[in-house]
């Protein structure tokens, strides 16, 4: 009867139920844990623990202790393709496959996401916006503010194939815009592997950030610092596009990736010292909204969701997936992920990310 009337309801309240339904379920089983009975049940999203010892100390101590046995997916990077219309030389997520998972697969699973504890989701690739011209991209982020409310959705692209449409029609859901550019010289950006024909990379970056402000949507420029821009002086550029952050990348090398023999790039070439990136980061130091991030912070402090919604441990130097959170859930996949949430937070990966918390000029 119940089952009957849950599929005559409108999918997100059915959706709300099962997991209110679910919540009920998990406090039954916890409060049967004491008695030592078998808990066979996992449902996609539980937490699952060994249970404390007798001796174990009760009380909140005890429950925190369970509570940071996996890490909580507070801000995820989704790399729902792998596909891209640029060939970056250090690029780290390259086109090894061309899935993409259907629409409704990848929204079940962001509710899964939101459900384990997410507040802000990025879209990356690959080129987010090749798929389906930016509609598929444009309806994920509206499904992730309008129906799962999360406070920060944000997109990070090479900004060449978006249109002034894209923001007429889903600009409102969308808090943060990051594009990547790594120089303000074009002749660099060919280089590196930004050039396409006879578009300008940079001359498009501008009037993106004409559009982040008509559109009320904040601006963020992500810039990976190589071989050859490692002596380049942005100053007076960045200073003039005011990003509300300009998040600065030290060149990083991933096996199976931008290194190696089963590598689609060979990004040797494009790496720098710790001293260079110091120097580079020293030049820019008058610059409020610069990020800097070291290949020791960057490594294990981002949750990497890759286009088969599976948690990327990159601990190794390299890649290795988790199963799909579609298959086992959040819980269960996450365990895998690598995930250094300290480190997160140290290198403030949290920070004032939902536009309607943030001053700003538009």
């Amino acid at each position: 009867m119940y089952l009957g009337a849950l599929c005559r309801l409108p999918l997100a309240v059915a959706r709300a139920l099962l997991a209110a339904l679910r919540g009920r379920l998990g406090a039954l089983c916890w409060s049967l844990a004491p008695l030592s009975l078998p808990l066979p049940l996992a449902l996609p999203g539980w937490r699952r623990v060994s249970a404390p010892s007798p001796a174990a100390p009760a009380g909140p101590r005890r429950e925190r202790e369970w509570d940071d046995a996996f890490p909580t997916p507070t801000s995820v990077n989704y790399h729902f393709t792998r596909q891209c219309n640029y060939k970056c030389g250090f690029c780290f997520h390259t086109a090894k496959t061309s899935f993409v998972l259907p629409l409704e697969e990848a929204k079940r699973g962001l509710a899964m996401l939101k459900e384990g504890g997410m507040e802000k989701i990025n879209f990356s690739g690959g080129e987010p916006f090749l798929q389906d011209r930016g509609e598929f991209v444009g309806k994920l982020v509206q499904f992730c503010k309008q129906e799962l409310k999360l406070p920060s959705v944000s997109i990070v692209s090479n900004g060449s194939l978006i249109r002034e449409r894209w923001f007429k029609k889903y600009g409102e859901y969308l808090d943060i815009l990051a594009i990547s550019c790594d120089s303000f010289d074009e002749n660099v950006n060919v280089l590196i592997g930004r050039g396409q024909g006879k578009k300008n990379h940079v001359e498009n970056l501008h009037k993106l950030r004409q559009w982040c402000r008509e559109y009320a949507v904040a601006f963020k420029i992500n810039s990976v610092i190589n071989r050859f821009n490692v002596e380049e002086d942005m100053n007076e550029q960045i200073k003039a596009l005011n990003p509300v952050r300009w998040k600065v990348f030290q060149c990083l090398l991933i096996e199976g990736e931008n290194s190696g023999e089963d590598a689609l790039r060979e990004a040797e070439k494009f790496v720098i010292s710790d001293e260079d990136f110091e120097q580079f980061l020293d030049r820019h130091k008058d610059i409020s909204c610069l990020v800097p991030e070291s290949n020791q912070k960057m490594r294990d402090s981002y949750l990497i969701l890759d286009e088969y919604m599976r948690f990327l441990n990159c601990r190794n130097g390299r890649k290795e997936p988790s199963k799909s959170i579609l298959d086992v859930g959040v819980e269960a996949a996450i365990k895998f992920s690598g995930f250094d949430e300290k480190m997160f937070l140290r290198r403030g990966g949290k920070y004032v990310w939902s536009k309607a918390d943030m001053k700003l000029d538009w």
